[in-house]
C-alpha cells in the first residue's frame, strides 16, 4: 500500500507541475504564473477613493471601445512629432512627417525593432500613430464607420496606439507582421485586435494596430490569449494578482474607486497606476 500511495504522490506532482503555465518566448524567461494574492497592507498608504477619481480615466491600460470614450485626462501628456526626434526614428520608416505619438511609446518602438533588426526583419513603417478629437472626427465623416471610429472613440485619440506597415508586403503576409505578433508582447505591446477575439472587441482584424500596455501586462495577455477587455475582467475579478516573470515579481491589484474605499500605494517600492476607463484603478508594484 506505501508503494501504490508514493506513486499516487509522484502522479499528482507531476500534474500539478504540467499545469503550471508558461510565458511565451525564450527559455531564459521565466514562466509567468498568476494567483490570487491576499492582500497585504504593511507598507502601503491609504489614499481616498474620491482623490482617484481622475485616475479612473488615464494611464497605459484605459479601455477605449464602442462603450467607453477617451477623457480629456486620457490623452498622453509626452506627444511628439515623431519626425522631430532624430533619436526615435532609427530602424523604421515614417510614412507621415506630421505623425504624433506619445514620446515613451516610440521610444519602445524603436527598441522594439531594433531587436527585430538584429534577427534580420528590418521592413518597419510607422503609419499612424496620435490623432486629435478634430483630426479623428474628420476622418470619421470623410471615410465613415467601416473605417473609423467617432472621435474620442478611437485608441489613436490616447497617443498610446500605432498602425505599423511593412516595406515587403501586407503586415498579415510580411515577416515584420509575424514577428511582432510573437515577440511584441516582451516590449510591452499588444496585438489589440487580433482574428480570433472580433467579437470581444467589436473591431474587424487589424495586424496592423498596436497599443502600449506595459510589463507585466502585455506578457500576461499574451500567456493567456487575452485582449484588454478580457485582462481587465480578470484583474476585475481577482483583484490582486501576483505575476513572476525574469526573476521579478509584479503585485498587480485592483480596486473599484468609491468614496468608502481607499486604494493603498505602496511606500517604499516602484509602482505603477492606470484606471480602467470604467470605474477603477490598477496598482502595478515591482518587487
Amino acid at each position: 500500500m506505501k508503494k501504490w500511495g508514493f506513486l499516487i504522490c509522484i502522479i499528482l506532482i507531476g500534474y500539478i507541475i504540467a499545469q503550471a503555465p508558461a510565458v511565451l518566448g525564450e527559455k531564459k524567461e521565466k514562466p509567468v504564473i498568476i494567483l490570487n494574492n491576499d492582500e497585504k497592507h504593511a507598507g502601503y498608504k491609504a489614499v481616498s477613493g474620491e482623490d482617484m477619481k481622475e485616475q479612473i480615466h488615464k494611464g497605459n491600460l484605459v479601455l477605449v471601445n464602442s462603450k467607453h470614450a477617451i477623457r480629456p485626462e486620457g490623452v498622453r501628456s509626452d506627444i511628439v512629432n515623431v519626425a522631430e526626434e532624430a533619436a526615435l526614428v532609427q530602424g523604421y520608416g515614417l510614412m507621415d512627417q506630421r505623425l504624433m505619438l506619445s514620446r515613451e511609446v516610440a521610444e519602445r518602438f524603436r527598441k522594439m525593432v531594433e531587436a527585430a533588426g538584429a534577427e534580420d526583419v528590418r521592413y518597419f513603417l510607422m503609419s499612424s500613430g496620435y490623432r486629435d478629437f478634430e483630426k479623428q472626427d474628420e476622418l470619421y465623416r470623410e471615410k465613415g464607420s467601416d473605417y473609423a471610429l467617432p472621435a474620442g472613440y478611437s485608441e489613436h485619440n490616447l497617443g498610446l496606439s500605432l498602425d505599423v506597415g511593412s516595406s515587403l508586403a501586407a503586415m498579415s503576409e510580411a515577416p515584420e507582421g509575424a514577428w511582432l505578433e510573437k515577440n511584441a508582447w516582451k516590449y510591452g505591446f499588444i496585438l489589440r485586435y487580433p482574428k480570433d477575439k472580433v467579437k470581444v472587441t467589436g473591431i474587424q482584424y487589424e495586424p496592423w494596430h498596436f497599443r502600449y500596455v506595459g510589463m507585466p501586462h502585455s506578457a500576461v495577455m499574451a500567456k493567456n490569449d487575452m485582449v484588454l477587455e478580457e485582462y481587465l475582467e480578470m484583474l476585475k475579478e481577482k483583484k490582486n494578482v501576483t505575476v513572476d516573470l525574469n526573476g521579478e515579481t509584479y503585485h498587480i491589484h485592483y480596486y473599484r474607486v468609491s468614496k468608502d474605499t481607499p486604494v493603498y500605494l505602496p511606500v517604499n517600492e516602484p509602482y505603477d497606476i492606470s484606471g480602467d476607463n470604467m470605474e477603477g484603478v490598477i496598482v502595478t508594484v515591482k518587487k
